[in-house]
């Protein structure tokens, strides 16, 4: 979880919104995403450092669309549009899937919290790249970790379920769904393209899931 803060340091000073600005920024788009991703749940996973200061993310938590549980960022996006370095989808927020169900575990091994807590590292790092860099869909990224740990492998990909868009009231923003992968899958889109390992990895459901508990897709 420190290598984020190694890597990308600590953001900008942000413009200055009211409160009133941010809450009702926050309805619009938690309507905005439960109209992508299903009805959030009721606990949101809060950093006890804010992401603004060089904290992580706060965590929200989506159980009730695709089977297992989703993750979202709700903090790129500031209330007047602006926030990452726009791609070709605009400015967005990151989303993220598990296979596994939401649960209130305390016990740090249960499966849902060890991925809850990888995602959250990664959507976290990811976040404050975000505004360092551009990220595409379609492209492939290694995310270093700390000294004598592997480079984890992600590629992105535009979310849009059915053709549903991602809208904060009247302004339409993208959903960059992040993909945790194995190294020999990242190898292979980097040279066969990441459409087609997405075609391999929805033949065999393993789309739109961070899990890698699996067999990778090109042996």
């Amino acid at each position: 979880m420190n290598i984020f803060k190694k890597l990308f340091g600590k953001k900008e000073t942000p413009k200055e919104f009211t409160d009133e600005e941010y809450e009702k920024d926050y309805e619009l788009k938690m309507s905005g995403l439960e109209s992508v991703l299903g009805k959030s749940h009721n606990i949101v996973g809060h950093a006890i450092i804010p992401f603004d200061i060089g904290g992580a993310i706060d965590m929200y938590y989506f159980p009730n669309g695709v089977k297992g549980t989703g993750f979202a960022t709700m903090e790129l996006l500031k209330p007047d549009g602006t926030g990452p370095i726009p791609n070709r989808l605009g400015t967005y927020e990151l989303v993220a899937f598990t296979k596994q169900e939401y649960v209130q575990d305390t016990i740090e091994t249960h499966p849902f919290n060890q991925i809850e807590r990888r995602m959250c590292g990664i959507l976290t790092g990811l976040g404050f790249y975000s505004f360092e860099a551009k990220l595409e869909p379609l492209e492939t990224c290694e995310m270093p970790q700390d000294e004598g740990e592997p480079n984890l492998c992600l590629i992105f990909l535009e979310y849009k379920p059915n053709g549903q868009e991602f809208k904060i009231g009247d302004r339409k923003h993208g959903l960059l769904l992040v993909m945790e992968v194995h190294r020999d899958e990242m190898e292979f889109a980097r040279s066969n393209g990441t459409g087609k390992l997405l075609e391999k990895l929805k033949e065999k459901g393993f789309y739109p899931y961070s899990d890698l508990d699996r067999e990778s897709v090109v042996k």
